[in-house]
């Protein structure tokens, strides 16, 4: 017996109009990292991370509480005993329309922020309930990103230098004019120098290897790779925006010593285990949004001219593939 397949249907659950796209939730959410980034400026190069951090929460807090889905974020920014972070397991929206997982940074870059450096981001990545890594036991994560030119040409398992020269030869480029984004960290020190000795030149990140991985996911720009220890929420989080940019990215978690390797297999996940883009975030329905803080390479920060605020955003969704840029002029005195 044959069963007919059901018609797609829309984030409320109605069967969409032939031709007539569904809701893009993100074009919704970017309201609240718009509201995140021009809430920390006061703060920017003040030197204090946290009340940057506190008053960017506050306000997508408030913001996302009015958008129509049931959020429960996966990856916050701290416990529930250390408000005001938006917590793992807090429900947010207004408990109407799809239910999804939730991934949030503020401020991604709090320290650049604080010190009035470039690279800060205001971040939420959402999918389906259920489709994202929680890898909240284990909090690094060495990530490798690439645009799509890197699948089935590079591999995180194999040295750096043989994936600069692999990936060079799909981007029809001599090693020595690839660009490797890596955080400026001690334990990267010897990496580096792989990099380097393979030819490519380096593009050191104070912070921030979000914005980092996707501009190695994204075609025209600077970075072709993207490499290195970071945190396992932002590696979750990329990987969002990646899967919508038809990148590639691998990750493999990094326990910092016995005890969290061990809290990791008891959450159920795998060590020494390569995971690939799906195994971060499942399916084909997540949405990213980001909105500059701070001047970057991906976006601009926040202006004040003539008693408007001007915010840039990037807004991708896996489903379509759309990549929007989203430039909007609020009126300060609406945020007096």
């Amino acid at each position: 017996m044959t069963h007919a397949t059901p018609p797609a249907t829309t984030d409320q659950g109605q069967a969409p109009v032939a031709g007539v796209p569904d809701r893009n939730l993100a074009l919704e959410l970017v309201r609240a990292t718009e509201a995140a980034a021009i809430r920390a400026v006061p703060f920017i190069g003040k030197g204090d991370k946290i009340a940057v951090d506190r008053a960017a929460v506050d306000a997508m807090r408030a913001f996302l509480a009015t958008v129509s889905f049931d959020g429960v974020v996966v990856i916050g920014e701290g416990e529930k005993d250390e408000a005001p972070m938006l917590f793992n397991g807090e429900k947010v929206g207004n408990g109407e329309g799809p239910a999804c997982d939730v991934a949030v940074d503020p401020v991604d870059g709090t320290s650049m922020a604080a010190a009035g450096r470039q690279n800060a981001l205001s971040v939420i990545a959402v999918s389906d309930r259920g489709a994202m890594l929680d890898a909240s036991s284990v909090f690094y994560m060495d990530k490798l990103v690439t645009g799509p030119e890197g699948r089935g040409v590079v591999d995180i398992r194999k040295p750096v230098g043989e994936n600069i020269r692999a990936l060079a030869g799909a981007l029809g480029k001599q090693p020595e004019e690839v660009v490797v984004a890596i955080l400026d960290r001690p334990r990267h020190e010897d990496l580096v120098r792989q990099i380097r000795e393979a030819g490519a030149g380096t593009r050191l990140l104070l912070d921030g290897d979000v914005a980092g991985g996707i501009n190695a996911a994204r075609p025209g720009t600077r970075i072709d790779m993207c490499v290195g220890i970071g945190g396992s929420p932002e590696g979750v989080t990329t990987a969002c925006a990646v899967k919508a940019l038809g990148g590639f990215m691998q990750g493999v978690l990094a326990p910092k010593d016995d005890a969290e390797r061990e809290r990791g297999l008891a959450a159920g996940l795998r060590m020494d285990h390569v995971y690939e883009v799906d195994d971060l975030v499942a399916g084909e329905n997540a949405f990213f949004v980001a909105t500059g803080v701070t001047d970057s390479g991906l976006l601009e920060g926040v202006r004040h001219i003539d008693g408007i605020i001007r915010t840039e955003s990037i807004v991708l969704r896996t489903k379509s593939g759309t990549v929007r840029r989203v430039i909007a002029e609020h009126p300060a005195s609406k945020w007096l």
